[in-house]
């Protein structure tokens, strides 16, 4: 019987890095970039955690006299090795956070991100060019790089779609920007990150990346919100 409960927490470890939340399946640049710091990060933990679990064993080891000097220890892995890891994944996480800044770009598409309790509202450029207000829903051309200007109407909200891009607060009296890319056309889930009241688990919406021309806006189920 134990035999059989021994892969139950290797197979829910698993099972949490899929799914459409998983910031481990990326779709795009700035989550590709996300997730790579995150392999980083877990592979230099990792690399640290064995060093102290071999200096506990030999701690309790008979043959702790045995082998290098407690100075190599000390200074070498202890000071050293634990050192360079850490600056190494410091200066990735800068590199990272460099590259995902929303930098000038000819090709950038713009659209704003409307946050109140408890729901979203998105301004986007429609079919003919003109501002298309939907809520719960925004559409982005895929394979483009897009500017979401994100804003709060309330408290504070936070705008994340875990496949595209990192997570980016709406505060109240100011915009933030955050850039995001689809690498294909698809429709990518998205969540509110920040606790802002009771309505907060329902404050739920839809990335949906196009190809070829806009989608009709107008021709869509009224219950999704839809206006001019």
């Amino acid at each position: 019987m134990a035999s059989r409960l021994v892969p139950l927490p290797v197979v829910a470890l698993l099972a949490g890095c899929r799914g459409p939340l998983s910031t481990l399946e990326p779709m795009g640049p700035a989550a590709s970039e996300i997730a790579q710091l995150w392999w980083a990060m877990l592979i230099g933990s990792a690399l640290i955690t064995l060093l102290v679990m071999g200096l506990v064993w030999r701690g309790f080891s008979r043959r702790g006299a045995e082998g290098p000097s407690e100075g190599f220890w000390t200074r070498w892995m202890g000071l050293g090795f634990t050192l360079t890891i850490l600056v190494l994944v410091v200066g990735a996480g800068i590199r990272t956070g460099e590259r995902m800044q929303p930098h000038p770009s000819a090709d950038v598409v713009r659209v704003e991100a409307i946050a109140r309790q408890w729901e979203w509202r998105f301004h986007q450029p429609g079919a003919d060019g003109e501002l298309i207000e939907t809520r719960a829903r925004l559409y982005i051309p895929a394979g483009r790089p897009v500017d979401v200007v994100i804003r709060s109407e309330d408290v504070i909200h936070a705008f994340w779609v875990p496949q595209l891009a990192g997570k980016m607060d709406a505060v109240p009296g100011r915009e933030n920007v955050l850039r995001l890319q689809a690498d294909a056309p698809g429709i990518y889930q998205g969540r509110s990150a920040e606790f802002s009241g009771v309505g907060f688990a329902g404050m739920v919406f839809e990335v949906v990346a196009w190809e070829g021309q806009p989608p009709a806006f107008m021709d869509k189920d009224p219950d999704e919100g839809t206006t001019e």
